[in-house]
């Protein structure tokens, strides 16, 4: 049974038993969710600062600063891409498969649900390009940290790693300190992470006694192209891209397979972050770009979540009989690209962008969003998956891309 050391085992007995008990016992099931929320919060509680010390540290050591530059670039195009690539996917899969034809949801069966949809649409308006900007400067040093936000954490990383290089051998102090205390955090991450079969149990358990396996074959169809739409990008989008860098997208997927048993148990991307930070250095990505890179992918390339919103918002409109002309999907496309990015780090931020674009379009009716909330939970893990993959992906091709990727370390693993 030497197997079952291994922590991704662990973690998929944990979803099997969460699962059952979540189907025989739902009252049960559902009181499990402090289970599930406490491991993410300890996680979370970790992220900002294993951000900052691996940022700081790498950009501190850094002879030339504008590698820094260089590597921030290429990795905005990077996400722009890739993420167009995976919205365009979801288009071209919705209105083939066409998952919300035949339930023909009016103004009235809308109304009544209105009131669950509320709080999204109101927290939409407060999600525009500046307001998103302004939200990237934190109130004071110590709050971007008590309230989690990655991108402010990330930039005041930049900031302060770029005035400690700056000071040169008079700053080596202060960098060997923050070095250790990185290390430190990584030890704890992983005395943490041994709670994650009991975490993946609890999450499962509250998702299955809670929403029920009945909403799962009411919108079915939705919920199976999501998946199907999700793989197809993985194993032919990213497969690809990974391949034509040198990558195997298996020996990938075999290297973070503890992290996608996590992601999968939690259904949350952010709960196997510093794990994924860790094994990216481990096989030749430098430290700079993995602090810059992983980080700012958690919030603009977000893969799964771009093929979500845009499955989500045509599966919307064919259920509630809404026509829509190539123009106007164009036009969808178009205001996700901008709004798929303005919602970053928010909690329920898939739902507020897709009432914000809806409301933008003006076209589909916003409270139609009330169709998939019983489901949504079910479709997160695909979505989280999908992101924590296209992130893994992204570092090793923008690092290899950087030239900054260690051959020596990284090429028999993933080749």
């Amino acid at each position: 049974m030497r197997f079952l050391r291994h922590l991704y085992v662990q973690v998929l007995i944990g979803v099997v038993v969460g699962g059952l008990i979540g189907a025989f016992y739902p009252g049960f099931g559902s009181e499990l969710k402090p289970v599930g929320d406490a491991f993410v919060a300890l996680i979370k509680m970790l992220i900002g600062p294993i951000i900052f010390t691996t940022v700081v540290v790498g950009l501190a050591g850094m002879s030339d600063l504008k590698q820094a530059g260089r590597v921030g670039l290429k990795a905005f195009v990077y996400f722009e891409l890739v993420t167009t690539l995976a919205l365009v996917v979801g288009l071209i899969v919705a209105n083939v498969f066409t998952p919300g034809a035949g339930i023909h949801a009016t103004a009235a069966s809308l109304q009544a649900k209105a009131s669950s949809v509320a709080a999204y649409e109101t927290a939409a308006h407060g999600q525009g390009v500046v307001e998103f900007l302004l939200h990237l400067i934190p109130k004071t040093f110590f709050s971007a940290f008590v309230e989690g936000d990655v991108l402010q954490v990330l930039l005041l990383s930049l900031l302060f790693g770029v005035a400690l290089g700056r000071l040169g051998d008079h700053g080596r102090p202060v960098l060997n300190l923050l070095n250790e205390v990185s290390r430190v955090f990584f030890g704890i991450v992983s005395i943490v992470t041994q709670l994650a079969p009991l975490a993946a149990a609890g999450a499962m358990a509250f998702t299955i006694g809670k929403y029920g396996l009945g909403s799962l074959l009411q919108l079915g169809q939705l919920m199976l192209c999501v998946y199907l739409t999700s793989a197809i990008f993985v194993f032919l989008v990213l497969g690809s891209v990974a391949r034509a860098c040198g990558f195997s997208l298996w020996k990938i997927l075999r290297l973070i397979k503890e992290e996608l048993a996590i992601v999968l148990g939690t259904s949350s991307s952010e709960s196997a972050l510093p794990g994924l930070m860790a094994k990216m250095e481990k096989v030749g990505c430098a430290r700079p770009t993995v602090g810059l890179v992983v980080p700012a992918g958690y919030s603009f390339n977000l893969d799964g979540t771009c093929i979500y919103l845009t499955m989500a918002a045509l599966f919307i409109a064919q259920a509630t009989d809404t026509p829509m002309t190539l123009a106007q999907q164009l036009g969808l496309l178009a205001v996700l690209l901008i709004t798929s990015k303005g919602a970053a780090g928010v909690t329920g931020s898939g739902f507020i962008t897709l009432a914000a674009t809806l409301a933008t379009t003006g076209h589909v009716p916003v409270a139609g969003i009330a169709l998939i909330l019983g489901v949504d939970r079910f479709m997160s893990e695909a979505r989280a998956i999908t992101n924590f993959i296209g992130n893994a992906v992204a570092t090793l091709v923008i690092s290899k891309w950087n030239g900054d990727f260690d051959e020596t370390k990284g090429g028999e693993v993933l080749r």
